[in-house]
């Protein structure tokens, strides 16, 4: 039975996961590199530590939620030791496939058990415990990751017992929403580019067979132009890349990927980086 949680990164995501588990009732201390973004979370009931090894002294589980893979192994090579022996590691961080196995190989080298658990969801789903888990790794944890499962996410799809299979499915998700909103901004521009009110694209595909709630969501973002982050485009644009890898090592093609990953790169080098991915659309101008 999971009592005390430590959350490793305090971003957009990893603080909505924070406050899910406070309010869970699970004992959760929090941790991020820049203080600042930690530091509101003791307002919700979470302790915050100064550094990377107290956060994690005692816990029954630590989930990581950083940028990438290198930020991920960068924080837990200090962390790792300070870790009971009976501590979960739950990586939740999008790291691509080769960055599982990296950070896989880590914690086998400390002996602690490990699950590779990307999460499907963006800024709400994350601070409304709805994310969905899409966990791969030894079953015969969940008992102890269970309580964790329950706060953050809606659903838990248990992918495999094959380490890095919750990143495979993780990554095909991916390809399929970003895909989407690459789509939107497309179709965005181009009705704009021609005179034609954009907001008629969304109004005609609005309940019928090529609708998409997502379409909806960050086609309605485009024409507003604020693009308050739920999902950063600099984000985007590695999970693009890191898909792209993933493409290759299937034998499959990666052109449209490609294509997607170099239209957020352009908007994010114009200076929307931080902004949600749906500023994708200024790559079209």
């Amino acid at each position: 039975m999971t009592g005390s949680v430590a959350v490793m990164g305090t971003g957009i995501m990893g603080t909505g996961m924070a406050r899910s588990l406070v309010r869970a009732g699970l004992d959760v201390t929090v941790w991020n590199r820049s203080a600042d973004k930690a530091r509101p979370l003791a307002d919700d009931g979470a302790k915050v530590a100064a550094d990377a090894a107290e956060a994690v002294t005692g816990a029954d589980v630590v989930v990581t939620m950083l940028f990438d893979a290198d930020a991920v192994a960068e924080v837990m090579q200090r962390a790792l030791a300070a870790t009971p022996e009976h501590a979960v590691w739950v990586q939740t961080s999008t790291v691509g496939l080769a960055g599982t196995q990296r950070l896989a190989e880590l914690a086998d080298r400390y002996g602690r058990g490990y699950l590779d658990a990307p999460v499907l969801g963006t800024k709400r789903p994350a601070e409304q415990g709805e994310l969905i888990v899409l966990a791969s790794g030894p079953r015969a944890l969940e008992p102890q990751v269970a309580p964790v499962f329950e706060a953050i996410g809606s659903k838990t799809v248990w992918v495999g017992e094959r380490i890095g299979d919750g990143h495979r499915l993780k990554l095909a998700l991916n390809s399929w929403v970003l895909s989407i909103t690459a789509a939107t901004g497309q179709a965005i521009a181009l009705a704009r580019g021609l005179g034609v009110d954009p907001q008629l694209f969304l109004d005609t595909i609005a309940g019928g067979g090529t609708d998409s709630p997502y379409a909806q969501v960050k086609g309605r973002t485009m024409i507003a132009g604020e693009f308050p982050p739920a999902f950063s485009l600099a984000g985007a644009a590695k999970d693009a890349e890191l898909i792209v890898d993933a493409l290759r090592e299937a034998g499959d093609d990666p052109s449209l990927m490609q294509a997607v990953h170099r239209l957020m790169s352009t908007a994010a080098a114009a200076g929307h980086a931080d902004e949600d991915m749906a500023a994708v659309v200024y790559a079209f101008r």
